[in-house]
């Protein structure tokens, strides 16, 4: 499978995430409100693959911008970030990507500027590349022998633009011989679950059973689960972790069954500037994704709807956090802190 996000011939090539699993399109990106407009409306999802879309978004401005004056160029970039900016609240990797395309056209004279920015953006992909490849490797040292491995919503290869994080760590241990079977939720209301990550395991060969998100409990005491692996849009400082909606349960069950809840996020998801998951904001989304299954009403007509894309685990829920740095463990401020400051990032 190719990328699920490159940069090929002057456009932002995406896979188009809302055809899966039916159809395997990709689609070229050749403006910035392209490249906005497809992270919107989930056509590229998963916090690294965000990041890495809008720091090409903003290559994108760059070329686009090539033979205007200095001062209408750099004009031109900064809007780019402003509206790449404004498509997606909670995942850190989207303003931290950003972050890193302002500083490196703030310290570059006009004649570099494609070719800094761009380099920069693909920097910012290889090291997702990088970081996937680790928490893989990390990741797969905490899954026993034989295991079921129950995981949500879809932290695999084209969340990630890579090779992944929760799913990355669960195909390797499954080529290393750890993992039985896959317990994917199908994540409601858009099924991400039963679409994305079913979809890449299938591809994989690996074991799967999909269940409804409502079943996670009576799965856990009734079918056996030997761990539990997320993924991560947002960790803050003190290791409380947004994540898909329906996370948050699953991780109380998983405590009341007394199964391991691990997350695997590279340092891009750690955000050292919120010092708690009450500090996370939590993006809501429109009411039809609730109300409406495949462009079909199900639900009665009256009724207000809430429809948060996310919720926030808290740290004392989770028992361990696998980044490319390591494994950590609570208590979790030290252990991010180290890993932030090892990675380079400087997000403080």
């Amino acid at each position: 499978m190719r990328p699920s996000v490159e940069w090929h011939s002057n456009v932002v090539r995406i896979l188009d995430q809302s055809r899966l699993p039916h159809e395997e399109l990709y689609i070229n990106l050749s403006t910035v409100r392209d490249v906005a407009n497809a992270i919107k409306a989930l056509q590229v999802r998963g916090s690294p693959a965000i990041g890495v879309a809008a720091a090409y978004g903003v290559a994108l401005a760059t070329v686009l911008s090539e033979g205007l004056s200095e001062s209408d160029r750099r004009g031109a970039i900064e809007d780019a970030i402003r509206t790449l900016g404004k498509t997606r609240p909670t995942a850190v990797n989207l303003f931290a990507a950003l972050s890193r395309m302002k500083e490196r056209l703030d310290t570059t004279l006009q004649p570099a500027l494609t070719d800094a920015l761009l380099d920069e953006a693909r920097q910012i992909h290889r090291e997702e590349e990088e970081a996937c490849a680790a928490i893989s490797a990390f990741g797969a040292s905490l899954v026993p022998e034989g295991a079921t491995v129950l995981t949500h919503c879809n932290a695999g290869m084209i969340a990630t633009a890579a090779g992944g994080t929760a799913l990355g760590i669960i195909v390797e241990a499954y080529r290393q011989g750890h993992v039985q079977k896959v317990i994917a939720t199908e994540t409601r209301p858009l099924q991400q679950g039963a679409r994305l990550t079913v979809w890449e395991l299938v591809n994989e060969g690996i074991p799967t059973t999909l269940i409804t998100d409502s079943m996670v409990g009576h799965t856990m005491k009734t079918r056996g689960v030997d761990c539990v692996i997320v993924g991560a849009d947002r960790i803050a400082a003190n290791g409380d972790v947004a994540n898909k909606i329906g996370t948050y349960a699953i991780a109380v069950l998983a405590q009341v069954h007394g199964i391991p809840f691990y997350v695997a996020a590279p340092s891009s998801t750690i955000d050292l500037s919120i010092a708690n998951g009450e500090k996370i904001v939590v993006e809501t989304r429109a009411d039809h994704e609730v109300t409406h299954i495949a462009g079909h009403r199900v639900a009665a007509e009256g009724c207000e709807i809430f429809n948060p894309a996310f919720d926030v685990t808290p740290n004392e829920l989770v028992t361990a956090i696998v980044t490319e740095r390591g494994i950590i463990q609570a208590p979790y401020q030290e252990g991010l802190n180290d890993t932030v400051g090892a990675s380079g990032e400087g997000r403080k």
